[in-house]
């Protein structure tokens, strides 16, 4: 992507350059060969952003530095970064604006070359110190960087003795390295060596270290530079690329350099440089090169995520068909979930779970049972369901989910009792850049007629021609009657025959239009209509397409479905005759007598609209919705993503979206749906439909 063909360097004399991992001892004969060929020797290296895991553990690298001029911490000969640096031109005041924003962004997301470490709080704990100490960083032993950085293993111990002598009374701590942590690799210091001193062998994020530091002692580790973005004076026993800029105190061998690092640089230019313009990249979710921004983003995601996960998750509920996809979603690096027969038994091994667990019950199955039984043992409880933006094809049809809710207070459909959902709806901390984010989101779903089950083919997307004969169409929405949305949020109406009565009562001289759910179309679930119900509406469109139906008309009416939250982002007047979480907060006309709240709840008028001193524009429901509360797994790389991906593979109609891995799995969905086709209710278009 960068240019380059690569191919095998040992059976072809056909070449424009020679590559190699920076200056490994398996490079010296292809550097070699560089030299006497006259070709030049491309280095590659890690970025300074690299991936969640450490690549000891195999996980790819995000970012490489790509120099055809030498290596960046080999600090006796130039390379791009160095010759970056000493020139002029490219400082402009935006590259300047951008790199402050970027040093903000990386220190407020805890992102650093490997991300896999927690956060600790800073105020000092049982394992950590109090802020105040010196901070001095270890690094492996034979690391490339040390021995090309004009370092030895005696520089270690020279740097030790610099921070006790120069600091006298203060608490020193040793970091160690994250390789030396995992068991991976051996350091320079061992508790005999410290006279005095802390090791620190936390794994634990280097931000939260560089936090409490007074002082920071270095050799040639990019933990050093990071504590200067954070503003900590830094000391220098090695030669590194940001070492003779005139930002750090050197005491490493500035001869290798001083000739050539003849300018100040401030730490927003050695930022600009280092992590703006001189890596490569790349973004796995459109397989194409990227920026520093975009890769920043997707790690301080995985970040949350593994923070999120940190406690191993114990599921009930979840069938055999969707385990696969929950273990993604709930699992982290470290703690894989397990799935469980009963509530007894995932409750009694997450509070068995040794640093503690958590229960998760796919919400519609055993949540309540589970909830009762977590809150008598003490251990936190979550309800799980399908997110919005889900997949390409039904979930009955065996289709996994793209999106998940994980809800700690309860769970969007069910107005009951509040759920995360309602909070985050009922916030007021929304970004100015945050709303802009939700109303480009929006503006794609319905220009690219975008909805939370897409249709394989591409008549999905194709208009919806109603003949209404100069009447006002009017969509009402049929749902699963037995759908956990419908016995928890609705009170008088209750059946799609009920919310059909209703809509041709209140409005006589409508087209009503009846579209009845997939699942219910397709005979997997109930909800059909019978024959002389059926004649209220004056049209049944099973197989049109949910975004075109719409547009096609003028208003909504719904029980509980998210087509009408569908319909309120494509700016239609929407009637509510139950409680969807879209409901109660201004911008739908409620008909339906509110659900009493569950014991110990607040009643549902204060905790939506009651919560507000306005009722919230729509991109905050938007932003809610969709960018706030689901968690989203891209189908095609596997890994934590954000809405955005999602859409882009709704678009596509990508059918690896909600495609089962397993073969077994998907023949057995397509005969399943090829008996229900056969053996379950047909729902077919009238009166010219």
């Amino acid at each position: 992507m960068s240019g380059w063909r690569l191919i095998d360097a040992r059976w072809t004399n056909d070449l424009n350059a020679i590559c190699g991992w920076a200056l490994r001892p398996s490079t010296e004969r292809p550097r070699l060969r560089s030299e006497r060929e006259g070709l030049p020797y491309i280095a590659l290296e890690d970025g300074f952003l690299r991936s969640l895991d450490l690549g000891l553990r195999g996980e790819p690298p995000l970012s490489l530095l790509i120099d055809d001029v030498g290596v960046h911490y080999a600090a006796a000969e130039p390379s791009a970064l160095e010759r970056l640096l000493a020139s002029d031109g490219w400082e402009t005041p935006e590259l300047t604006a951008r790199a402050g924003t970027g040093i903000k962004r990386l220190i407020e997301s805890r992102v650093s070359k490997y991300n896999i470490a927690p956060d600790l709080p800073t105020s000092g704990g049982p394992d950590l110190p109090p802020p105040g100490y010196v901070l001095v960083l270890d690094q492996t032993r034979g690391d490339a960087s040390i021995t090309y950085g004009g370092a030895t293993p005696d520089s270690f111990a020279q740097m030790l003795a610099a921070a006790r002598d120069e600091n006298p009374g203060a608490r020193i701590l040793v970091k160690t390295h994250p390789d030396v942590v995992a068991g991976l690799k051996r350091g320079h210091f061992h508790p005999s060596s410290l006279n005095g001193a802390e090791l620190c062998g936390l794994d634990v994020s280097p931000w939260t270290l560089v936090d409490g530091a007074e002082k920071v002692y270095a050799v040639t580790s990019q933990m050093g530079f990071e504590a200067l973005l954070a503003g900590k004076p830094v000391r220098l026993f090695g030669a590194p690329f940001y070492a003779g800029w005139g930002v750090t105190e050197d005491s490493g061998p500035a001869d290798l350099y001083a000739v050539r690092r003849t300018r100040h640089r401030s730490v927003t230019e050695l930022f600009a440089a280092a992590y703006l313009l001189y890596p490569t990249y790349y973004d796995p979710f459109t397989d194409q090169l990227t920026d520093f921004e975009t890769t920043l983003e997707h790690l301080a995601l995985r970040r949350r995520r593994e923070a999120e996960n940190s406690a191993r998750a114990h599921c009930v509920g979840v069938t055999l068909w969707k385990q696969g996809v929950a273990r993604r979603f709930l699992g982290s690096a470290r703690r894989a979930p397990v799935f469980h027969r009963t509530a007894e038994a995932a409750v009694r091994a997450a509070a068995e779970e040794p640093g503690g667990g958590r229960v998760v019950a796919w919400s519609s199955r055993v949540a309540d049972e589970a909830a009762e039984l977590s809150e008598t043992a003490n251990a936190p409880f979550y309800r799980m369901e399908d997110g919005f933006l889900r997949s390409v094809g039904l979930g009955q049809a065996l289709r996994l989910p793209a999106s998940l809710a994980i809800d700690a207070a309860g769970v969007y459909y069910d107005p009951r009792r509040p759920s995360d959902l309602e909070r985050l709806i009922a916030a007021d901390d929304y970004t100015p850049d945050e709303l802009t984010r939700a109303a480009k989101l929006r503006a794609r779903i319905v220009d690219q007629a975008l909805t939370k089950y897409m249709l394989p083919d591409a008549a999905a997307t194709a208009p919806c021609v109603v003949a209404t004969q100069g009447r006002t169409p009017v969509l009402v929405v049929g749902q699963v009657e037995d759908d956990a949305s419908i016995l928890t949020g609705t009170t008088n109406l209750r059946t799609n025959a009920d919310l059909l009565a209703a809509a041709r009562a209140a409005l006589p001289e409508a087209w009503l239009i009846y579209k009845p759910h997939p699942d219910v179309a397709a005979g997997y679930r109930h909800g059909a209509l019978l024959s002389e119900v059926e004649m209220l509406a004056d049209q049944i469109l099973s197989d049109a397409p949910a975004p075109a139906l719409i547009d096609a008309v003028e208003e909504v009416w719904t029980l509980t479905s998210l087509m009408g939250f569908e319909a309120l982002i494509r700016a239609k007047r929407v009637v509510c005759c139950g409680w969807p979480f879209y409901a109660g907060w201004g911008l739908t006309e409620d008909r339906a007598a509110p659900p009493p709240p569950l014991p110990g709840a607040e009643s549902l008028a204060s905790r939506r609209l009651g919560a507000r001193t306005a009722p919230p524009d729509i991109d905050i429901l938007v932003a809610a919705a969709y960018l706030r509360y689901p968690r989203y797994l891209d189908p095609i790389t596997g890994l934590p993503c954000e809405a955005e991906t999602i859409l882009d593979r709704l678009a596509a109609r990508d059918p690896r979206t909600g495609r089962h891995p397993n073969p077994m799995i998907r023949a057995f969905a397509s005969v399943r749906a090829g008996v229900f086709a056969v053996l379950g209710p047909s729902v077919r278009a009238k009166k010219g439909g």
